[in-house]
């Protein structure tokens, strides 16, 4: 079994969204912890490209957009999505998803989550390299949402979390070092409605999703805190039948980390000279990240993500995605494409997707994604809303 020789002095805050080489002039990617909270968990989204705010509402609504799940048609289902992370270079990672929801009434869904994180085996050492120890890091969040129907074609909806962050287990060798832990919440809007388009049943839809909006987490003191990746996700969905058996839709979405942007330091002396200090509060971290970049308007529209998806359904039984994911050079520089298959079948479900990185050799090429779907009174008649 390959393992990650890793110190303790990188069992801090992960990077989250900085794969680019860190030593160009310009890069200044924005750093988190627990960034494992933000991965897309399940099969479809991660197909199409990451995108999925305003998609179609199912079992995994919840970690997209969570106002979907108050016109999701199904009275009750749940979900399990299991993918190894970042294959190429251990083999023993991987991101696990569970997922249940129920409606109240025709107007109301409730739901849980789970999202289990397990980083494998890691030879632990010091600085100086001595050896600390084997241990095996997890990372834990558990959810309950809610959404509501406000009318015929408008929801909203709210989820709270509890995110458990163990990087360092029970190591004698750093009394210091303790479980990073958060409470974060989730508030989402979803907009849909139909029409008729050349004769064809069509339907346009709009999402936006404020995630992880949360307190910081702290592996050792109180003075040392990271935020978590909070992310404002926006985003619509056009689906057109093209005839009585085949359907499409096509998908965007773009996304911005609500997370301080790290500011420009003087090389001698350490000070700020341009930016912010992102050692702030929540509420200070999260509104001013719209404008704390230290070069300004043009680095605070690098840090918008793209995610473009298009999903095509024969029959309501199979399916076939693709997508494309892309983010600025310096800013993580993340660009991949995406695929995907699915087949529906009654009360089954059972969704496939694959990442493929622009770049040769990156840590994410090969991932993949698979995901269950179980749902129970299918088919079920929800009434308009007055």
């Amino acid at each position: 079994m390959k393992k990650i020789i890793i110190t303790l002095l990188f069992l801090g805050p992960f990077i989250g969204y900085s794969q680019s080489d860190l030593l160009g002039r310009n890069n200044n990617p924005i750093t988190v912890a627990v960034p494992f909270v933000s991965f897309a968990p399940d099969s479809r989204g991660s197909a199409l490209g990451d995108a999925g705010v305003a998609s179609s509402p199912d079992a995994y609504s919840a970690h997209w957009n969570v106002a979907k799940l108050a016109f999701i048609e199904n009275d009750m289902g749940f979900s399990f999505s299991y993918s190894p992370w970042l294959g190429n270079i251990v083999d023993d990672m991987s991101v696990n998803y569970l997922t249940f929801y129920k409606k109240i009434d025709q107007q109301q869904t409730i739901g849980a989550s789970m999202r289990y994180f397990d980083l494998g085996e890691l030879f632990l050492t010091n600085i100086q390299g001595v050896p600390l120890g084997v241990e095996n890091p997890k990372e834990l969040a558990i959810d309950g949402t809610y959404s509501k129907k406000l009318s015929q074609n408008l929801s909203v909806g709210v989820a709270g979390r509890f995110i458990w962050s163990n990087l360092t287990g029970q190591l004698n060798n750093a009394p210091d070092a303790n479980a990073g832990t958060s409470i974060a919440v989730d508030m989402g809007v979803y907009y849909t409605r139909p029409f008729m388009l050349n004769g064809k049943n069509s339907e346009m839809a709009f999402g936006l999703n404020l995630s992880n909006i949360g307190q910081k987490v702290s592996y050792s003191t109180e003075d040392n805190e990271d935020f978590i990746p909070g992310n404002m996700r926006v985003g619509t969905a056009f689906t057109t039948s093209l005839d009585a058996f085949n359907s499409i839709t096509i998908l965007f979405d773009v996304n911005k980390l609500l997370v301080p942007t790290p500011p420009q330091l003087d090389e001698t002396t350490g000070e700020i000279i341009a930016g912010e200090d992102p050692d702030r509060s929540l509420l200070s971290g999260t509104f001013g990240s719209f404008g704390d970049a230290p070069r300004g308007f043009k680095e605070e529209l690098q840090e918008i993500s793209y995610s473009f998806g298009v999903e095509y359904w024969y029959k309501d039984v199979f399916t076939v995605r693709s997508g494309y994911f892309t983010e600025h050079k310096n800013k993580g520089n993340r660009k991949y494409f995406t695929a995907g298959i699915g087949f529906q079948y009654q009360v089954f479900g059972v969704d496939f997707s694959y990442l493929i990185p622009k770049v040769q050799n990156h840590p994410l090429a090969d991932t993949l994604r698979l995901s269950f779907i179980f749902t129970l009174d299918k088919g079920i008649v929800v009434e308009p809303t007055d």
